[in-house]
């Protein structure tokens, strides 16, 4: 019988952490890659990984994609940054690629998720403040959320973890339970600016949002004058099986945001409203040194282009639904699993105890996926992976359950065979 690694050696050691010039804010793998291709990584002891974490929903097109590559080093042979004080022509052009392909109809473009939704919270605020002239600035939230971590966005994340040592925490911020219709109702005032969620929440369980309870957010906003904001970060970029998730559930936005999958792996972010908010963002409201470069916006449009040319959003629907059906099939009576839930490939595994361990143990065997919370498991391979990738993985995920997962049998918990 195998013995499940120890979490402690997922741990950076004392000598590590002394010895880095870096601040120790990760707890980082003892692993250091090299290269990537597609759905794979090579550590720099020439190892190789089957890759179903992606950077966390990033690699959306695999590690190094060709047709990436090609429009960066283009980019790279003329010109890499000038200031948003003059026309960018890439910028624009992205930009019209995200409004064609939703229902936005405006992009900021900034440099990672946490920015692009402080943009989303300054522009609600300006919109109700300056345009409609009411006084309005609260931003109400869901418990088990996750928005960013500058003071702002960890303010409005429904995780109290990433909160502690920062207060005082900004005002104007209300968390609510999800799924609580009365809880909501009850925090929705004269002050309330607007409501602000994940369609899944993939950092705080892969829990996707029940469409009566979304329908109800945008009754809720419609009667009260409240801007809607759905936070994409991980789950736009078709993610989910449709390009934005918002289209799972028949809703358009007042404005979203973006980052993760946006550029392929280049860093990037967004934000994307509706027409009647540019009233708002005028001139001097808002800025960016580095939003929205040649470069950054070189990737976004390689990305976008290439994802309409290979139908990869399709490709995501069919791979994620083979996916959780090979999980359903290969693990879903064992004992320790307690949940297969998600949507395209954005996938959670609820377990019946802790699954850090079994990361590790994933790693030993040349697989990498990470968790959502304690207990549950998350995928994110790439969403061009292959059905035997799929497969491979599955296959992986089973063994290391069977082996290492803890059962819980008569409120006893034995190591499985």
């Amino acid at each position: 019988m195998a013995n499940p690694i120890s979490s402690q050696s997922a741990q950076p050691t004392h000598t590590e952490q002394s010895e880095s010039s870096l601040f120790p804010t990760y707890a980082r793998y003892p692993i250091a890659f090299a290269k990537g291709k597609g759905s794979y990584l090579w550590d720099t002891d020439g190892k190789k990984y089957l890759d179903f974490m992606c950077g966390i929903a990033v690699t959306n097109l695999g590690h190094a994609p060709d047709t990436v590559i090609d429009k960066l080093k283009n980019q790279l042979d003329q010109l890499w940054h000038t200031s948003n004080l003059f026309h960018i022509p890439n910028q624009e052009q992205a930009a019209q690629l995200i409004t064609a392909n939703s229902c936005g109809d405006a992009v900021f473009f900034c440099n990672s998720g946490a920015e692009a939704n402080e943009g989303a919270i300054k522009l609600a605020r300006k919109y109700q403040q300056k345009v409609k002239g009411e006084e309005r600035y609260e931003i109400i939230t869901f418990g088990q959320s996750f928005h960013g971590r500058t003071l702002a966005t960890l303010t409005a994340t429904g995780q109290d973890k990433v909160k502690e040592g920062f207060h005082p925490l900004p005002a104007g911020f209300v968390t609510v339970p999800l799924h609580d219709l009365d809880a909501l109702k009850s925090a929705v005032n004269e002050h309330t600016a607007a409501i602000m969620i994940e369609m899944i929440q993939a950092e705080g369980g892969v829990y996707p949002v029940e469409p009566e309870f979304m329908q109800h957010i945008v009754d809720l906003c419609n009667e009260h004058g409240l801007l809607l904001i759905v936070d994409e970060v991980q789950t736009g970029m078709g993610r989910t099986g449709k390009m934005f998730a918002y289209e799972h559930y028949g809703i358009e936005p007042d404005i979203f945001t973006l980052a993760k999958g946006l550029g392929s792996g280049f860093p990037i972010g967004a934000l994307v409203g509706k027409a009647f908010l540019k009233e708002a963002f005028v001139a001097g409201s808002h800025g960016s040194t580095f939003g929205g470069t040649p470069l950054a916006t070189a990737a976004v449009i390689a990305t976008i282009e290439t994802m309409q040319e290979q139908n990869v959003v399709e490709q995501a629907a069919t791979m994620g639904t083979y996916l959780q059906e090979q999980l359903q099939a290969k693990i879903g009576n064992h004992p320790f699993v307690k949940d297969i839930r998600g949507k395209g490939l954005l996938i959670g595994i609820e377990c019946d105890g802790p699954v850090g361990e079994l990361v590790t143990v994933g790693q030993e065997k040349g697989l990498l996926f990470i968790t959502a919370g304690p207990n549950v498991i998350r995928l994110l391979p790439n969403l061009l992976v292959t059905q035997a990738e799929v497969d491979q993985a599955v296959d992986m995920i089973k063994d290391i359950i069977e082996a290492y997962a803890p059962i819980v049998n008569n409120s006893t918990i034995i190591n499985g065979k």
